[in-house]
């Protein structure tokens, strides 16, 4: 009760507050929503290396996937199945949809329920989980201690052989570079006032008026706090019930949506959210307005815009 009661007040408080100031003139820095920062700099190295054991099926147990299986760069960084729910070794569909690993260094916390707060904690957990890719540290060092090119990479990288820390630190930097600058509403914050549309800027100030903002806002237009979900009426299944609030970076490129992937489209995500977590019925005009301001959050990633997954695509060997 307490937590909801904490949930009201907050979207009350941040619905007045957008009612009472319009959206200021872009440049102007008191946005709630703040732009992506470009990469950070990094051992060239390190972050080599660690794109390299990004698509290294010696990761897994059986040698069949990596990190790059369920998390395709060349589209969204999300999995290459059309559905997102990715598979377990044994071929079972995993209960929740894959998170994009484009700008998941900017989340507080890692994973839908938040289970790890460092990259390098979510990479040992994943190459360690048994329903992904069953490893074990022992086993994923004695592979890669094998390979005399890769125990040279680390060598020059790290001054020593693969260990648990270098192994999983190298996959953290190459993922911390994953970062998606350049959006059509980053460059509105930046001062382009063309940058966005009459509809896309009035979207955005339904957004805000409405208190989707308290949930989605800083620089990653959420990922920084959990909130429960089907608040007011249910929002697909209900377990887990605490999650943490998704980035709607390059939520365009995303569907389908929530959890469970039970939203095929941003529309319906958009129409279940208000009446799910806002109790309210919103009408197709604000839909439409809030549609079209999600849009303009569409990052690039190596000079390209983020796209949405269009099919399976083989992981590139190792």
């Amino acid at each position: 009760m307490a937590c909801l009661l904490s949930t009201l007040i907050l979207l009350g408080a941040s619905s007045l507050a957008a009612e009472r100031s319009p959206t200021r003139e872009p440049g102007s820095g008191l946005e709630p929503i703040t732009p992506i920062p470009a990469p950070p700099d990094q051992d060239p190295r390190r972050l080599l290396l660690g794109e390299q054991l990004f698509s290294d099926r010696r990761l897994s147990h059986d040698e069949t996937r990596s990190c790059f299986t369920c998390h395709d760069t060349r589209t969204n960084g999300a999995s290459a199945n059309a559905n997102r729910h990715d598979l377990t070794p044994d071929g079972q569909e995993l209960a929740l949809t894959t998170p994009s690993v484009f700008n998941a260094a900017l989340d507080f916390r890692q994973d839908w329920e938040g289970d790890f707060r460092t990259l390098e904690e979510e990479a040992e957990g994943a190459a360690t989980n048994p329903a992904i890719m069953g490893s074990t540290i022992a086993e994923l060092v004695a592979k890669l201690k094998a390979d005399p090119k890769l125990v040279a990479l680390f060598q020059d990288a790290y001054g020593r052989e693969p260990d648990r820390e270098n192994i999983f630190g190298a996959i953290a930097a190459y993922e911390r570079s994953l970062l998606t600058p350049g959006s059509r509403f980053d460059r509105w914050l930046a001062g382009d006032a063309s940058a966005i549309t009459p509809l896309e800027l009035s979207g955005y100030q339904t957004f805000k008026s409405l208190g989707c903002i308290s949930c989605h806002q800083g620089v990653n237009v959420g990922g920084n706090l959990f909130e429960r979900h089907g608040i007011f009426h249910p929002l697909g299944t209900p377990e887990p019930p605490l999650l943490r609030v998704p980035s709607l970076r390059n939520v365009a490129a995303m569907a389908p949506y929530f959890h469970d992937g039970s939203a095929p489209t941003l529309p319906q995500a958009v129409k279940a959210m208000g009446f799910a977590q806002l109790d309210r019925v919103l009408t197709e005009e604000q839909v439409g307005g809030i549609v079209a301001f999600l849009n303009t959050l569409t990052g690039t990633y190596h000079g390209r815009e983020i796209m949405p997954a269009a099919g399976a695509h083989p992981p590139p060997s190792p």
